[in-house]
């Protein structure tokens, strides 16, 4: 676990130095871990999860798509179950109620096996996952916005053909412009 958050604060560091002038906002959040939805399976995982994140400007030059802007996030589970680092591209549809669907990859320290009461198998199936997320945001003054956001993140059989139960991740972001 110690290794995790050694990764989680190196990308951190690394992505922060790469882009210092592009950032646009950073956020905290807070989650419910493992939300029962028609896209995931019981995985019997617990605890809240906390968020931090940064998101850089808009990608003028994938204006061809949107000009979305790249993001990087954490997501640290209070009960040491499966935590996550995600980044990825989100676009935001709107100004004062807005819409920003995501799309990125994630690494998570889940198990890599594990079993239900029942015999089947609950792990994540692979380190590296696919990771949509959704956020409905209002800005709420000229630097803050407060979201509600859904992650999910599986396998979508892309990184491996055995299980699939995926996790989401259901919650609230308090975002704030940078200067």
């Amino acid at each position: 676990m110690k290794r995790f958050y050694i990764i989680v604060f190196s990308t951190f560091a690394w992505f922060t130095a790469i882009q210092p002038v592009a950032a646009q906002e950073i956020f905290v959040g807070v989650a419910a871990h493992e939300m029962d939805t028609p896209l995931s399976f019981k995985i019997d995982e617990e605890g809240v999860d906390f968020q931090v994140g940064y998101r850089g400007k808009r990608i003028e030059a994938l204006s061809v798509i949107g000009a979305p802007s790249p993001y990087i996030f954490a997501s640290i589970n209070s009960a040491g179950d499966t935590s996550l680092v995600a980044a990825g591209l989100s676009w935001k549809i709107g100004t004062k109620f807005y819409l920003r669907p995501g799309i990125g990859l994630a690494i998570h320290d889940g198990p890599s096996l594990r079993f239900a009461p029942d015999g089947s198998q609950t792990q994540l199936g692979s380190r590296i996952l696919f990771e949509p997320e959704l956020a409905i945001g209002v800005q709420l003054s000229e630097r803050i916005d407060l979201e509600a956001s859904w992650v999910h993140v599986s396998h979508a059989q892309l990184f491996n053909d055995g299980q699939n139960p995926g996790l989401d991740i259901i919650g609230a972001r308090l975002v704030i412009k940078l200067p």
